[in-house]
């Protein structure tokens, strides 16, 4: 990899020059998220699902502490409450667009 603006070499692949500072690549842009109530990990409203999808958690963990902010604390319940109503729903997943009449047609059998 080269440094265009100085000309610098360097063996491994690095995302700024330690020359003179020109960018060498692009930082990989990431995809924002959303924090909406989940469809697949849905026991009640899907409140839950929803937090541990947009903190990347394991959505066990998330349901139990939640339910310690409950018992122990009692906004838990308000809290899931408020959410379920403030939170959109997870958007429905896009099916491919084939046109219609498109289908392979299967072959019948043996003539």
């Amino acid at each position: 990899m080269f440094c265009p603006q100085c000309g610098r070499e360097y063996s491994q692949r690095v995302n700024f020059c330690c020359h003179c500072g020109t960018a060498l690549s692009m930082p990989v842009s990431t995809a924002h998220k959303k924090l909406t109530r989940s469809r697949t990990d849905s026991k009640i409203a899907g409140v839950c699902g929803g937090f541990a999808d947009y903190l990347e958690l394991d959505v066990t963990l998330v349901r139990i502490i939640w339910l310690m902010l409950a018992v122990f604390g009692g906004w838990g319940i308000l809290g899931y409450f408020i959410a379920w109503i403030v939170m959109p729903e997870q958007p429905l997943p896009q099916a491919s667009a084939a046109p219609a009449g498109s289908a392979i047609p299967q072959p019948v059998g043996n003539r």
